[in-house]
């Protein structure tokens, strides 16, 4: 039976050490080179800094640090994905994003319960498509603005 096209989903793929997560292809403005990170002091500690793209100002974060994972070297293959929530632009730094899939919503379950980790209140949903288990990442979690905001002046560094 054909599907819909209101019954599927497009997703960008992107890897984080060994897992696969994915989020809307809506919520994605654009995928670039990793590029001069300039640090912001007072931020949160996954706040890597900010980036003038096209003249930009943007925010950019770890998303290793943000899941509690230990942070890599970036390589050729790292990426920021330039993801959009309401009116917020703001770069998350991935270890390579390179997949656009189509899944259709109702193969798509919740989280499972026993991830039991930081990452797990950042997780909408998880999909299969034949070997491959994809992470449905909830971006208004990961870019929570209270968390992003300038801390103020209590002494945390990033």
């Amino acid at each position: 039976m054909a599907q819909t096209a209101a019954e599927d989903l497009k997703l960008i793929v992107f890897q984080l050490k060994d897992k696969e997560y994915a989020i809307p292809v809506n919520q994605v403005r654009s995928i670039e080179k990793v590029e001069h990170i300039t640090r912001v002091p007072r931020t949160a500690g996954f706040v890597k800094g900010v980036i003038n793209l096209r003249g930009v100002v943007t925010p950019i974060i770890s998303l290793r640090s943000r899941f509690n994972l230990e942070e890599a070297e970036y390589s050729d293959h790292s990426r920021v994905i330039i993801a959009v929530l309401d009116d917020m632009e703001v770069g998350l730094i991935v270890d390579s994003a390179n997949d656009v899939i189509d899944v259709a919503i109702e193969s798509i379950e919740p989280p499972p319960e026993v991830i039991g980790s930081e990452e797990a209140d950042f997780i909408k949903g998880v999909t299969k498509i034949e070997k491959r288990l994809f992470i449905l990442i909830n971006l208004e979690k990961v870019l929570n603005p209270d968390e992003l905001a300038i801390q103020d002046g209590q002494g945390i560094a990033g």
